[in-house]
């Protein structure tokens, strides 16, 4: 790990104090920025320690919205979650990620943040568009298990790994920034990330001094939550593939549907077409594969990858079937199913 420099941060207005972000990054739990300043993939000149930004450790609410800080970490907003029905997705999904101790540490800015796990990009030997632009892409070519088959370009097929950015995308979650010249903006959460095309090393729309202070999501009813992960053990591992979905049917017809998909694409994956394709229509297992047929027609496997386009569409059919059947055996349920 190289030389840097600390800039405490207290309050959002300190931001204006920093001199330059050309060469400085936010630090806020730090479990996946220490990881790649000690692999050198990052080496900021600045950290900006966010330990001390006291305002951003609260949740807040009223009756239409939940507000929370981007320093609450992934077990209090787990905590938080799982008593709230209408969140509940949001603590299935916090409670399938990571482990114990890395929830403690991990914020709910950082979370979002978070870079993606392909081996190429961690591997300094090898080539990645990601972190060398210009160097070209091993993964594409290599060893792709992992990897995404959505939203993929020549460039990258890096997969984004956050469970709770999923679910906060069913959730039409919205990210509350704030810059050094103290401008404010609220960008949902399906518009936060950008797909890799020719310049992959760009994850997001946010500027260099732009801070992530807070996350909201509205308080709307959503009808089941389940948050299915399919990975290759039962805990600390990324997701293969993973379905959220919030889903409400009246007289056997979706009335409402909200589908993300992790680990198949390079952001948390709105699955709008199948969305679009479901809505107001009677519940049906064939409807379901139609509709995961719809979603993944653009879908691209890159060889050792291939299988997850038929596990995403068994999933996405076996979360609707088990939403569907919990709708029409408890009319106007609301939340997970597991038993509180």
């Amino acid at each position: 790990m190289k030389p840097f420099a600390v800039f405490p941060l207290h309050q959002q207005q300190d931001l204006a104090r920093v001199e330059s972000f050309e060469h400085s990054r936010f630090l806020a739990g730090g479990t996946n920025l220490v990881d790649l300043m000690k692999h050198q993939i990052e080496s900021p000149e600045q950290i900006i320690d966010l330990s001390g930004f006291e305002q951003a450790y609260q949740i807040n609410e009223n009756d239409n919205r939940v507000t929370i800080g981007a320093m609450v970490s992934n077990t209090e907003l787990a905590d938080f979650a799982y008593q709230q029905p209408g969140l509940s997705l949001l603590a299935q999904a916090l409670l399938a990620g990571a482990t114990v101790q890395l929830r403690n540490r991990a914020t709910t800015g950082g979370n979002l943040l978070q870079r993606t796990r392909c081996y190429y990009f961690y591997d300094t030997t090898k080539p990645c568009n990601k972190r060398q632009p210009g160097s070209g892409c091993g993964a594409i070519n290599g060893f792709n298990r992992i990897h995404a088959v959505l939203g993929t370009s020549e460039h990258c097929i890096a997969s984004h790994p956050s469970d709770m950015a999923t679910a906060m995308t069913a959730l039409n979650a919205t990210v509350h920034t704030q810059n050094a010249s103290g401008e404010t903006r609220q960008i949902p959460v399906r518009e936060l990330y950008q797909l890799p095309g020719d310049t992959p090393h760009i994850e997001t729309q946010l500027a260099a001094d732009e801070l992530i202070t807070a996350v909201s999501i509205d308080k709307t009813p959503r009808g089941t939550h389940i948050y299915q992960k399919v990975r290759d053990r039962s805990s600390y591992a990324f997701a293969l593939v993973s379905v959220a979905c919030t889903l409400q049917v009246k007289d056997g017809i979706i009335s409402d549907i909200n589908l993300a998909c992790g680990g198949v694409g390079p952001k948390p994956w709105h699955a709008q077409a199948a969305e679009e394709y479901l809505r107001g229509k009677s519940a049906t297992t064939e409807l379901f594969k139609q509709a995961a047929d719809v979603e993944l027609s653009p879908a691209k496997g890159s060889g050792y990858n291939d299988f997850k386009i038929p596990m995403l569409k068994r999933t996405l059919v076996h979360v609707l079937t088990q939403a569907t059947e919990q709708q029409q055996q408890h009319p106007e349920h609301e939340g997970a199913i597991y038993a509180r």
